[in-house]
């Protein structure tokens, strides 16, 4: 948002997206070790604090922002959109990208371990702070990157993951690459609609919005059901 509010080519608003995402990722990291080791309840709540923080700052630069030329460029980049992504954008972020994506799957085994709990993972000779703190890290440098080259493209990453589950299995070292495999034929898919379905161009966070409510609730219900 600064990025856009400031001017400044494509590079610059991918470098200040970045960043906003390794403050706000490094902000609930903050917040959930204020009262000792964080554990999973409290990383929840430090992130749910700083994210109501940058919705905050966020609202502020729309409200400050000039309404006939950055306004509207911020709102169609919240909505999300690959028409501005070309090859050299590709080849910027894709490195960093895999190497993150490589680290998640690396530590597979680790996040199945600590799915059982902080003490039975100690006890199986994970090391959980570092764990936990190295995904986090690999995480944030992949969705700042995604989100800093594409826009707020909302669902994918709550949607897929639970799909891939259900095609490969609960082992996170297949998930990993199996969600990322997945997420980008849906975002492929969902970018083939926006393009075709009128003769304007609607931005995909809006389609996947529209996709993803119904679709989560459906697998919502049948995740249910193997409950009952």
């Amino acid at each position: 948002m600064a990025g856009l509010l400031l001017g400044g080519d494509w590079l610059t608003l991918q470098i200040a997206g970045f960043a906003g995402g390794l403050a706000a990722a490094a902000l609930g990291v903050g917040i959930a070790n204020l009262a000792g080791p964080a554990s999973t309840i409290m990383l929840v709540l430090g992130g749910l604090i700083s994210g109501a923080l940058f919705t905050a700052l966020l609202t502020i630069v729309k409200f400050v922002a000039d309404p006939y030329n950055q306004l509207p460029a911020i709102i169609y980049w919240l909505m999300g959109s690959l028409a501005s992504a070309d090859l050299a954008q590709l080849a910027l972020v894709a490195p960093p990208m895999a190497l993150g994506l490589a680290v998640l799957t690396a530590c597979g085994r680790g996040l199945d371990a600590l799915s059982m709990g902080d003490d039975e993972a100690r006890t199986l000779g994970v090391p959980v702070g570092l764990l936990r703190y190295g995904v986090i890290a690999a995480a944030t440098l992949i969705c700042s990157l995604a989100v800093s080259t594409a826009g707020m493209i909302g669902w994918i990453g709550l949607l897929v993951p639970h799909l891939a589950r259900l095609v490969v299995g609960p082992s996170n070292g297949r998930l990993m690459p199996a969600s990322a495999a997945l997420g980008a034929i849906f975002l492929l898919a969902a970018d083939a609609v926006s393009r075709s379905v009128g003769r304007i161009e609607i931005p995909i966070g809006i389609l996947t919005e529209l996709l993803g409510i119904p679709a989560f609730l459906l697998l919502l219900s049948r995740t249910r059901k193997s409950w009952l």
